[in-house]
């Protein structure tokens, strides 16, 4: 069950990409954002795992997606889908940004890179 305390509507976003990624010059397929905190990680199709990570390392369980037009949340330790409260601004990444992106980092064989198709 997700508590009024995994979710803080006023934090923005730690950015328009996966802080990790960015540090490192990685590339990600989508991107999730903290409903506790606003950090951006990539999502577990991508190379990184930021968000899961992320989960790990600091205990906030609740993410949303930070994709244009998508809306939805995730609770990492209920591992279920749920509607959520809006996020301070902005709720995604801009609509100019690829997925998977950022499109100058992103390798010509990245599907290969991956291992398939991400779903």
């Amino acid at each position: 069950m997700t508590t009024d305390a995994e979710i803080n509507v006023t934090v923005p976003p730690s950015g328009t990409g996966c802080v990790e990624c960015d540090a490192t010059g990685s590339w990600w397929v989508h991107l999730r954002r903290c409903a506790a905190c606003g950090h951006v990680g990539c999502c577990d199709d991508s190379l990184g795992k930021h968000a899961t990570a992320h989960w790990r390392e600091t205990g906030h369980a609740v993410m949303q997606s930070f994709e244009p037009g998508e809306e939805w949340f995730w609770n990492f330790r209920d591992e279920e889908v749920f509607d959520g409260p809006l996020l301070a601004a902005p709720t995604s990444h801009p609509e100019s940004q690829t997925a998977p992106g950022p499109s100058e980092r992103l390798p010509a064989d990245w599907m290969d890179v991956l291992g398939g198709s991400p779903n």
